[in-house]
């Protein structure tokens, strides 16, 4: 099948399945904030990279790599179909401007349909062994104002690591089957990039689907935008660890939005904090089926109508870890756990702390916060399942009858509120978000991330 039209299937069907994020389609997505400014810039001179059937994969790799080294601003390199295995150390050092940005994208096919909703042909980018990762961008130099879109990375030790690069967009690409992480930035500082639209599956190793910034904040990564990719089967019994999306200490002014992240072996999702730089927004993504917690944020962030669904550890939690737990705002959440729903350490007389308008279901603690929880703001929440720490800012619900059909085990995924659910009216409209998380716009008081 072909590249393009195989990913934007599977996240339709998984998406249709989770009536959440979006129902969108790619051609509907908004410009901004979601693509770079310089996204509609068309290229002044395209290339094409054929694919000769007469030579071995490493052949036709080599001359792809030799392709992609040599581009200019405002070219477009576009790779025939084929499998183009790079079997030497590959860095990629290009630059465009935001005028002239640099393309390479997988042939579009006969029948795509616009350049708003492409299909690609296949075009797999590989290597034999794991001894180097695939492709190193902005290795000796930087990288800047470069877009890689429809094309499948699979094999070697991380997928793509980006080191001094702004402005790298990798769009509606596949990538899986490497030996580590599949999308690093933990090297050199980072700045806008755009990741979205991927298809991202099958790690070992460390096993992160995405590695964003580095321990301590000795590498950040800020003002980017992870959006509309599908996360999963990150981990398990093949790694040692397994984060899907992963925005390590001191990265700041991300956003992490409209993700579908499912069946990894750590947290699906798991921020830190940005050393008092601007907030992280974490919104409208869709998790479920952690071997951790669904979702792990620390701190100076805002958390968004998200729908949370079966971890074995919390659905959501947040604690001290490489900064103090301040400034989070978790605000009109569905959360569904069969073990805890919300922990939330570390929370007691921290500056910044809202938990508001949340929908959280356990069948066993639906609300923990350890140590306490003085000065906290707790308003608008529907708990179902014992609460610790706290006496007030919630009522109970009745049960998973609250929503249209959803499981503790995540089998069933549709948490949007029922006839006579006890989310309706149950919000503090004074920390309503506007939208809801399918961007419809809030006009009932309703907890959780649905308004309907």
């Amino acid at each position: 099948m072909r590249l393009g039209w195989v990913i934007l299937l599977v996240l339709g069907l998984l998406l249709s399945a989770v009536p959440a994020t979006a129902k969108r389609k790619a051609k509907d997505t908004p410009k901004s904030p979601y693509e770079p400014a310089w996204a509609d810039v068309k290229p002044t001179r395209t290339v094409t990279q054929r694919y000769n059937a007469k030579q071995s994969p490493e052949q036709n790799g080599t001359a792809l790599r030799s392709a992609m080294q040599g581009l200019k601003p405002g070219e477009k390199l576009e790779i025939e179909p084929g499998t183009y295995s790079i079997d030497a150390w590959f860095k990629l050092d290009i630059e465009g401007t935001e005028k002239a940005p640099i393309w390479i994208c997988a042939s579009e096919t006969r029948g795509s349909k616009s350049d708003d909703e492409p299909e690609f042909e296949q075009v797999i980018i590989t290597r034999p062994d794991v001894k180097q990762n695939l492709m190193n961008v902005g290795v000796d130099g930087p990288t800047r104002y470069v877009c890689f879109r429809g094309l499948e990375f699979t094999g070697g030790a991380h997928g793509i690591r980006l080191n001094d690069c702004e402005n790298v967009w990798i769009d509606r690409c596949h990538i899986h089957g490497t030996s580590e992480v599949a999308i690093s930035a933990n090297t050199k500082d980072t700045a806008f990039l755009y990741i979205t639209r991927n298809d991202i599956h099958d790690t070992a190793g460390t096993g992160e689907g995405m590695y964003l910034g580095a321990n301590e904040g000795k590498a950040v990564m800020r003002d980017s935008v992870i959006a509309l990719n599908h996360v999963h089967d990150i981990g398990g019994d093949k790694v040692s660890q397994g984060d899907g999306i992963e925005v390590k200490q001191g990265s700041y002014g991300n956003l992490i939005a409209e993700n579908v992240v499912h069946d990894t072996a750590y947290p699906c999702i798991i921020a830190y904090g940005t050393n008092g730089k601007k907030p992280n927004v974490i919104e409208r993504n869709v998790c479920w089926n952690s071997g951790d917690n669904v979702m792990q944020v620390q701190g100076e962030a805002i958390v968004r109508n998200n729908l949370l669904i079966s971890g074995k550890g919390a659905g959501f939690a947040s604690h001290d870890h490489q900064g103090k737990s301040i400034n989070l705002q978790v605000i009109h959440n569905t959360i569904i756990s069969s073990k805890r729903g919300a922990k939330l350490n570390s929370w007691n007389a921290r500056e910044g702390m809202v938990f508001a308008n949340n929908a959280v279901y356990s069948e066993g603690t639906a609300l923990e916060f350890n140590g306490g929880s003085e000065g906290v703001t707790l308003a608008g929440n529907v708990v179902y399942g014992a609460v610790n720490g706290v006496s007030s800012g919630f009522v109970q619900g009745r049960g998973l009858q609250d929503f249209a059909d959803i499981k503790f085990d995540a089998t069933a995924r549709d948490a949007a509120p029922g006839a006579a659910s006890a989310l309706l009216a149950a919000a503090d409209k004074q920390y309503a978000t506007e939208a809801d998380i399918h961007g419809e716009q809030r006009k009932r008081a309703v907890a959780g991330c649905f308004e309907k």
